[in-house]
C-alpha cells in the first residue's frame, strides 16, 4: 500500500490565509485599489535605504552572529530603554528575520505538544496558528465591541488563564481591531501570570502607532519587566519605520534564554543579512521624526476613513486606540469573505475579510488606512457605489 505524500496532520489542519485568498484574486489588476495588507503605501525612508546601500557597497555580505550584530543589539536595547524608561540590556535582545519569525522562534522556545495557549482575539492568523504547528492547544478570548469601542473582558481572560496555561499572547495595539490595552489591565494580567508562572508573549509590533498624542507608545508589559519574569516582547521594523519588505524584527526576553535562543535561531534562519541590520540600526538611531510623521498621518487618515464610512447607512465602526486599521461591519452582511471577493471583482476594492482573523471576525472587514487620503476617498466611493447598486436587503 502506498501512503500519500502529505504533511503531518497538525500542518494540514492549519487555516490558510483568507487575506491572501482575497488578495490573490486581485493582485496584478491595475484597476484594484488594495487596502488588504497592513503596510504603508510609501517606500522605506531614504536614509534607511542609504544605510543598506552603503553596506552593500562595502561588501558586507557575509554571515553574522545568530543574535544580530552587537551594534544593532545595542541600538535596540538603547531604544527600548529610552522608550519604556527601564533598563534593557543588550544581552536580552535578539535580532530576528521579521516579527513573524520572532513569533515562531518564541513559540519553539516555550511550547511542547499539548501545551495550553490563551490568546486575545481576533488576531493575525500567524499568531494563533504558529502554536498549532507545534501541537499546542489555543484558547481564544474574544474582544467585544461595546459602547462604541473595542474592549477586553478582563474577567473572562483571567478565567481562561488557568494555572496549567503555558503561554498568554496579547497583541496591543491589536491587528485587526486597533484595540489597545490599558495600563491597569497590563498590571492585572501580569500579576495573575506571575502568580501562576504563565509566560506572556507580547506582540508589540504596533506599540508606537497609538492615536493618543501624549503617549510615545502603548501600555507595555516590557516596561514592567523584573528579573525572573516570564515576558517575551516581539517587535518588528515593518510598521513604524515602513520596512515591511525588509523582514527584520527583534525579541526582548529574559537573559536566561539567550544561549537557547542562539541555537533556535541558528536552526531557523542562522542570521540576518548585514545591510538589513545596518538599515535597521539607522531606523532606530535616526528615525524618530519618521515615526512621529507616520503617527500624525495615521491619526488623520483614520479620522477621514471613519468619517466617510459612517456616512454610509448601516456601517458600524467601533473606536480604537492604535494600529493602522479600521475594523468595521456593514449591517446585513455575515459572509464577509464572500463580500470581500465581490468587492474585488465588481468594485475594484481590496479589503481583508474579518474571518481571516478568526471566527470573532466573521461579519467584519479590515481596511488599512496607511495610505494617501485621496486613495481612501476613492475607495469609500467605490464601496458606496457597490452598495447602492445591490438589491434591497443587502444580502449576498
Amino acid at each position: 500500500m502506498t501512503l500519500p505524500a502529505s504533511a503531518r496532520p497538525d500542518v494540514q489542519a492549519l487555516q490558510a490565509s483568507l487575506i491572501r485568498e482575497v488578495a490573490n484574486a486581485g493582485m496584478g489588476r491595475t484597476d484594484v485599489l488594495a487596502f488588504w495588507f497592513g503596510e504603508s503605501d510609501q517606500p522605506t525612508p531614504r536614509f534607511i535605504r542609504e544605510a543598506a546601500m552603503a553596506s552593500l557597497d562595502q561588501g558586507e555580505t557575509f554571515y553574522s552572529q545568530n543574535l544580530g550584530r552587537p551594534y544593532l543589539r545595542d541600538a535596540i536595547a538603547g531604544y527600548l530603554s529610552d522608550l519604556h524608561h527601564t533598563a534593557v540590556a543588550p544581552d536580552r535582545v535578539a535580532a530576528v528575520g521579521s516579527g513573524v519569525s520572532g513569533l515562531m522562534i518564541a513559540a519553539q522556545m516555550l511550547l511542547s505538544p499539548g501545551d495550553r495557549v490563551v490568546a486575545v482575539t481576533p488576531l493575525l492568523p500567524n499568531i494563533v496558528e504558529i502554536p498549532k504547528i507545534l501541537g499546542a492547544e489555543v484558547v481564544r478570548v474574544p474582544l467585544t465591541a461595546a459602547n462604541g469601542k473595542w474592549s477586553l473582558d478582563l474577567d473572562r481572560l483571567l478565567e481562561a488563564l488557568t494555572p496549567d496555561t503555558r503561554l498568554a499572547i496579547i497583541n496591543s495595539p491589536n491587528n485587526p481591531t486597533g484595540w489597545t490595552i490599558e495600563d491597569s489591565e497590563v498590571d492585572i494580567v501580569l500579576a495573575h501570570c506571575r502568580r501562576h508562572g504563565i509566560w506572556v508573549l507580547s506582540d508589540d509590533v504596533y506599540e508606537r502607532l497609538v492615536h493618543e498624542p501624549s503617549r510615545r507608545s502603548a501600555p507595555s508589559f516590557l516596561r514592567r519587566y523584573e528579573a525572573g519574569d516570564r515576558i517575551i516582547s516581539v517587535n518588528s521594523f515593518s510598521k513604524a519605520w515602513s520596512m515591511t519588505g525588509w523582514r527584520i524584527g527583534w525579541l526582548a526576553s529574559p537573559e536566561t534564554l539567550s544561549n537557547d535562543l542562539t541555537k533556535v535561531i541558528e536552526y531557523n534562519t542562522s542570521c540576518i543579512l548585514e545591510p538589513i541590520q545596518r538599515a535597521a540600526t539607522a531606523a532606530l538611531t535616526e528615525g524618530e521624526p519618521t515615526v512621529a510623521k507616520l503617527r500624525t498621518e495615521l491619526t488623520a487618515t483614520r479620522k477621514l476613513l471613519v468619517d466617510e464610512l459612517t456616512r454610509i447607512p448601516g456601517v458600524v465602526v467601533p473606536d480604537a486606540g492604535g494600529a493602522m486599521y479600521v475594523f468595521f461591519r456593514i449591517e446585513g452582511f455575515a459572509d464577509t469573505l464572500g463580500l470581500a471577493k465581490r468587492l474585488v471583482e465588481e468594485a475594484g476594492l481590496g479589503l481583508a475579510p474579518g474571518g481571516a482573523f478568526g471566527p470573532e471576525g466573521d461579519g467584519w472587514l479590515r481596511w488599512c488606512h496607511a495610505v494617501d487620503p485621496a486613495k481612501l476617498r476613492e475607495g469609500v466611493g467605490r464601496l458606496r457605489t457597490f452598495l447602492d447598486h445591490l438589491p434591497s436587503g443587502r444580502s449576498i
